[in-house]
């Protein structure tokens, strides 16, 4: 398989259409729809449906979508490593994380690396901790923030000085928002949307299995969510009560809802990670070593 064609199918799978995809890549509808037929005789497999307006991938189609979308990051990644050893103070930065306060320190290092080295530019992306370790397995991230619990074998890391509080947002028009803290009796029957860090996966590392104790398995599930915008809009819409960290969702006093602790406190530590023997580039070993130095 070619690069080359592999975007060439990515084109036409964003646009739906091979004359679209052929006037975006400036090619002609012929080449295209050749270029398609070799790699689908390459493979073995059916990748597109053709409609009478439209195309839509196959199964198979949509398999070698999201590998191809794989390949063409890691390509374009290492191009760009490579661009940078010209220049030991530019590049890119790939870091991976859930939603966390703690993000903050790592700003504080980014800015300071960007008053020195201007040209060394980060990309952030957002996911829970399966999303995360994914792409820092496959080498598309340098680094990944993951709340415990989490399994750290493959990985060095270092700590982050900071655990983060669990606790419930609700509508500030709730009975529960008069409460100072929140209690399990406070939590029975009522509709919760989950963590996933809730989930059987996580629960009895997390602490969430102790916390509710036998009542864990009676809970009110109405969703779950694995980060928390939207969870708060449905809290906001009285779909129920998210179960998540502090100060992620909006609780100012313009906003309609409010956050509460859970009591007895459940908190969960944060680790800054990366592969182990991981080659860095330039610019994220800079990163690295501020890492070390501040954390």
């Amino acid at each position: 398989m070619e690069i080359r064609v592999l975007k060439y199918f990515l084109a036409v799978a964003r646009e739906g259409s091979i004359t679209r995809a052929a006037n975006t890549l400036h090619l002609t509808q012929p080449t295209l729809t050749r270029q398609l037929q070799d790699l689908e005789k390459e493979l073995g497999q059916k990748l597109i449906k053709r409609g009478k307006y439209q195309v839509s991938l196959t199964p198979e189609g949509i398999i070698l979508r999201k590998r191809a979308e794989e390949i063409i990051e890691m390509v374009e990644k290492t191009e760009a490593e490579f661009h940078s050893i010209k220049n030991a103070i530019a590049g890119d930065v790939y870091i991976g994380s859930g939603e966390t306060e703690s993000m903050k320190y790592l700003a504080e290092i980014i800015k300071e690396i960007q008053t020195t080295y201007p040209e060394i530019k980060f990309h952030l992306y957002s996911g829970n901790a399966e999303d995360v370790t994914e792409k820092l397995d496959k080498g598309l991230l340098d680094f990944g923030i993951l709340i415990q619990p989490i399994d750290l074998s493959k990985y060095d890391h270092l700590p982050m000085p900071e655990k983060d509080i669990w606790g419930v947002v609700m509508r500030k028009d709730s009975p529960l928002a008069y409460n100072n803290v929140i209690t399990l009796d406070d939590l029975k029957d009522l509709p919760l949307i989950a963590s996933r860090q809730m989930s059987p996966k996580y629960s009895q590392q997390s602490g969430f299995l102790d916390w509710f104790g036998e009542e864990f398995d009676k809970l009110n599930i109405a969703a779950t969510y694995n980060l928390i915008y939207n969870a708060a809009i449905m809290v906001k819409a009285g779909i129920g009560y998210a179960i998540t960290l502090d100060k992620l969702a909006n609780t100012s006093n313009e906003s309609e809802l409010c956050f509460r602790e859970l009591y007895p406190k459940l908190e969960s530590g944060l680790d800054v990670v990366w592969k182990k023997n991981q080659v860095f580039s330039p610019a994220a070993k800079l990163f690295l070593e501020k890492l070390k130095n501040q954390l």
